[in-house]
């Protein structure tokens, strides 16, 4: 493993790290940035509990070595929320209280404001396609989150 530095684009910051570019962003993020929002799951890239943007699109970062990610912006979940306001997304998981262990929810929110930012309407179907994985089993509280997001996010109530 040969170290190299890298440049990356993490929550509206240049970053620079010296590392392995094969090493996988989660562990980047997490042990070399100190971002500790991204979990490790499954270490597969399928339970999504590493989930963040690269360029607004979801990614499983637990997968992804951080020398393919080049000049994309990587967006964490303690970058979503802007200052003190949190990103709706963020804003319906605590008022329909979504979480319980809350290990998978960085992940969820962050698969959630994806979808929400390229389907401000989501169908039932589209929400459904979501494959991250929730050992509490909140599903129900997700899929309401979602929607309630997705409403506000359209100016709705």
């Amino acid at each position: 493993m040969t170290a190299k530095r890298i440049a990356l684009a993490v929550n509206g910051k240049r970053q620079w790290v010296e590392v392995d570019p094969e090493k996988p962003l989660l562990w980047v993020l997490r042990d070399d940035l100190r971002l500790t929002g991204a979990k490790y799951g499954c270490g597969a890239g399928l339970c999504g509990a590493c989930t963040v943007h690269l360029d607004g699109k979801a990614a499983r970062s637990c997968t992804l070595p951080v020398g393919s990610v080049g000049s994309r912006a990587v967006v964490t979940i303690e970058g979503l929320a802007r200052g003190a306001r949190l990103h709706p997304v963020q804003q319906a998981w605590v008022d329909e209280d979504v979480a319980q262990c809350g290990y998978c929810q960085a992940g969820q929110i962050m698969t959630a404001a994806a979808l929400l930012a390229e389907k401000p309407r989501p169908t039932e179907a589209d929400v459904a396609a979501i494959t991250n994985i929730c050992r509490c089993g909140t599903y129900p509280r997700v899929r309401l989150a979602i929607a309630n997001a997705a409403r506000k996010m359209r100016g709705g109530a």
